[in-house]
């Protein structure tokens, strides 16, 4: 991009990427690339736009000599609405007791007024052991000494009758008596603008004042030339016109305002895990109380203000509070979590400690309101081209009336007839003027855009802006996730292997003998985020964490695994959480110190040495890759996602104190680890998903099936969904994997990007630069995905 000319201007996102985008995209992390060795820096030069500063835009914007600028960067950031934004997260961090004093004395009037004298404002009852602005206080402050003067975390939810481990009772009246006391985790919301706001705007558009001033100017010489009885005609037909587009005008944005708040608030209706009672339940951020246990893990938003109780490499972004691009580290020693961030990387759990507009993520919420009044890119160009319209007709105006009057002037023409001829020229000047302005044409555009959403609301597809509906009807090709995307993301394990032996049925223990039983189930117990309980019903088991884990733990209880006494028993000295970049998982575990792995079964093989037969004797594996290799590839071959468990006895003098950040910088050898078992997860395609495909083939959008799977699970899933039509099209590059389209240079990428059909093992940077590639050589991108691995690409289209 040169700073030569206006276009295009860099257009900014509000959200930041995946924490898995790579560090070295320079504006994410706060590090700019083009400063040269002198620190200087090209304010022109923007190599990220959509993280581009608000002053670099301005810069632009006020170097640019655009024609009609009102209406050039119409569809662009409003960079005024943005810096109002920012003063507002300003004020509420530096006046949060002030505004929340406000917020509360506000909403008490309310309850006045509505329940008489009865409300009142949550206030503390006396049952818990701190008030609710010690709590505030503690945590807008992030004041560690008060915390370690309650007991620290513990002492502090004994205080607030929480237990760390499993969490509040869960009933009913106690819920209530902490909403009572603490408040609920919900805020006051903007009042959206009446049907009048959106009336006295529609008529102030610069086409419908001079459509207004012609049926004026048009009346009274219609009047003036042929009399009452039919001179209105004209004027009276143009009024009722632009009476008719302002009515339909506002209806239509004031139903698409309407439309647009139930969708913010099933956006902001997130469901999340909390443990109550010994138990993992899903409820809405709504029902979040002071006291609750969250567990959180990538991508997770953090929904209330907390403390880290516990966990491992846990890191958030608190970009959209503190405005700074850089991810912290949370333990210990900085234990404060805020709401509205978002979970960079590992997991861990928090004790809720304020909610609602008791944080300033709630003061923020209440103190401005989403901007719904966008237009798609077609309206702006339609816009645009009435004022081109409306140019001409001005341009011909004088024109015409410099051909009318020029007799007059020459002195051939008697006065009286000049009058006349002022009025005809006038007469023909307000012809023009009407005739050249389009103003049926924008409308219709809005009302085909509002008539699509709708039509895509009644299918359960929530379309969060209406450019949306013109975009994707311009699609050429869908770049989609797999799990959970094409397939139905409901896992079981439905095949096994443990040594060299099979597993017949997988949960058959019975060929397992000693240390080979011991240790697959001790991998499976603490190396997981889920967990498992008791049935509320009293029935059998049930568990908690993502499908996978799901599966596995499933699994884990069938060859006999005792969940809570193992956890109870073992001592976790440190973690690695999974990611989409590396695909496998560690724990370390203090019994005899033993280092469980698990992940991508093909990932994991190539970094044993050893395995564990079904007599429990240790052989060499060098012999036997291949036929764990075969076991891999003809599970992937039956569309089964392959995962490998490993563990690596350690010695207890190599492991690092138990000092937290000795721990975090412990690097583990990745190899000489031990083979256990190899698991294959069925995930059945999603019904509708073969005609679907094809119904999209025969509109002529392609579909590329983009997956962190095995690339013969990737090729198996694509050929049942019908994306690949048969093995003869299984060839590189239409399947190919991440790491070799990532090692290509940028020339390469772009010339085999179209060939591409399936994508397997590949990272989130992976499914960027597909996405980028796909853009540069002028395809319409759409991008479907429900991880967080989905996220920079998402972001990207």
């Amino acid at each position: 991009m040169t700073s030569g000319g206006p276009f295009p201007e860099p257009c900014p996102s509000s959200s930041s990427s995946s924490s898995s985008q790579p560090q070295d995209n320079d504006l994410e992390y706060g590090i700019d690339a083009n400063a040269d060795d002198d620190g200087f820096v090209d304010p022109f030069d923007i190599a990220n736009t959509k993280n581009a500063s608000l002053d670099s835009l301005r810069r632009w914007r006020q170097a640019a000599l655009v024609l009609n600028a009102s209406r050039r960067f119409r569809y662009t950031l409003d960079l005024k609405k943005e810096e109002e934004k920012e003063q507002s997260r300003r004020m509420i961090r530096s006046h949060a007791q002030v505004i929340r004093a406000a917020l509360l004395f506000k909403l008490a009037g309310q309850q006045e007024i509505v329940l008489g004298a009865s409300a009142s404002p949550p206030t503390p009852t006396g049952d818990y052991g701190i008030g609710l602005e010690q709590l505030a206080s503690m945590t807008r402050d992030n004041n560690l000494r008060a915390l370690e003067q309650h007991g620290s975390v513990k002492g502090l939810a004994g205080l607030l009758k929480s237990n760390l481990e499993t969490g509040v009772s869960g009933k009913d009246d106690d819920l209530l008596n902490r909403r009572n006391a603490f408040g609920s985790n919900t805020y006051p919301h903007k009042k959206g603008k009446g049907f009048l706001s959106f009336l006295w705007e529609s008529w102030q558009d610069l086409t419908l004042i001079i459509l207004i001033v012609a049926a004026i100017a048009s009346l009274v010489l219609g009047i003036k030339t042929e009399g009452l009885k039919e001179g209105w005609y004209d004027g009276g037909s143009i009024t009722l016109a632009v009476l008719l587009v302002i009515f339909v005008t506002a209806t239509s944005d004031y139903r698409q305002s309407l439309q647009f708040q139930n969708l913010n608030e099933e956006k902001r209706n997130i469901q999340l895990e909390v443990i109550r009672g010994s138990r993992r339940e899903k409820v809405s951020i709504y029902d979040i109380v002071v006291g609750d246990v969250v567990p959180l893990k990538i991508g997770d938003q953090v929904p209330a203000d907390g403390i880290f109780i516990s966990g491992h490499s846990l890191s958030i972004d608190e970009s959209s509070m503190t405005g700074e691009s850089k991810i912290v580290h949370k333990d210990k020693k900085a234990p404060f979590l805020m709401a509205g961030c978002k979970v960079a990387d590992g997991f861990g759990n928090m004790l809720v400690t304020g909610v609602g507009i008791n944080t300033e993520w709630g003061l923020l919420m209440a103190s401005i309101s989403e901007d719904t009044g966008e237009e798609t890119p077609l309206q702006v160009r339609l816009n645009g081209g009435g004022n081109f319209h409306r140019h001409c007709g001005a341009v011909c105006c004088p024109f015409c009336a410099g051909c009318v009057t020029s007799p007059f002037i020459a002195g051939r023409t008697s006065a009286s007839k000049a009058v006349d001829g002022v009025i005809k020229i006038v007469t023909i000047a307000v012809t023009i003027v009407v005739v050249a302005v389009p103003e049926g044409l924008p409308l219709a555009v809005t009302l085909t855009l509002a008539y699509s959403m709708r039509k895509m609301m009644a299918d359960k597809a929530l379309v969060r802006r209406l450019s949306a509906c013109e975009t994707m009807g311009s699609a050429t090709t869908i770049c989609s996730d797999k799990t959970g995307t094409l397939t139905l993301n409901q896992m079981t394990v439905v095949e096994a292997y443990a040594g060299k032996a099979k597993l017949d049925p997988p949960g058959d223990a019975s060929h397992m003998q000693g240390e080979l039983s011991t240790l697959l189930i001790e991998g499976i117990a603490v190396n997981t985020t889920g967990s498992v309980f008791p049935a509320k019903n009293g029935g059998s088991v049930e568990f908690s964490g993502s499908p996978t884990e799901k599966a596995i733990l499933s699994w884990g209880v069938k060859l006999g695994m005792k969940f809570d006494t193992i956890r109870s028993e073992a001592i976790v000295l440190h973690v690695s959480p999974f990611n989409s970049e590396k695909k496998t998982r560690w724990s370390c575990i203090a019994i005899d110190v033993h280092i469980h792995w698990k992940g991508a079964a093909e990932m994991v093989l190539a970094s044993c040495t050893q395995f564990l037969d079904t007599d429990g004797d240790l052989k060499s594996i060098d012999n036997e890759k291949l036929f764990f290799k075969g076991v891999i590839d003809e599970m992937a071959a039956k569309s089964l996602r392959c995962v490998a468990f490993a563990y690596m006895p350690y010695h207890k003098d190599k492991v690092p104190n138990t000092n937290e950040e000795e721990l975090a910088q412990w690097v583990l050898p990745e190899d000489n680890m031990v083979l256990l078992a190899i698991v294959g997860i069925k995930d059945p395609c999603r019904p509708g998903v073969k005609d679907a495909v094809r119904l999209c083939a025969d509109a002529g959008v392609k579909v590329r099936m983009v997956t962190g799977d095995n690339i013969q699970t990737a090729k198996a899933i694509a050929l049942e969904c019908g994306i690949l039509a048969s093995d003869a099209d299984a060839a590189e590059p239409t399947v190919i994997e991440g790491k070799t389209f990532r090692s290509l240079p940028e020339e390469e990428r772009e010339k085999v990007v179209k060939r591409i059909t399936v994508m397997g093992r590949s990272s989130p940077t992976d499914k960027l630069l597909l996405v980028q590639a796909l853009r540069k050589g002028g395809d319409v991108v759409a991008v479907t995905g429900d991880g967080t691995n989905d996220a920079p690409a998402l972001h990207e289209v």
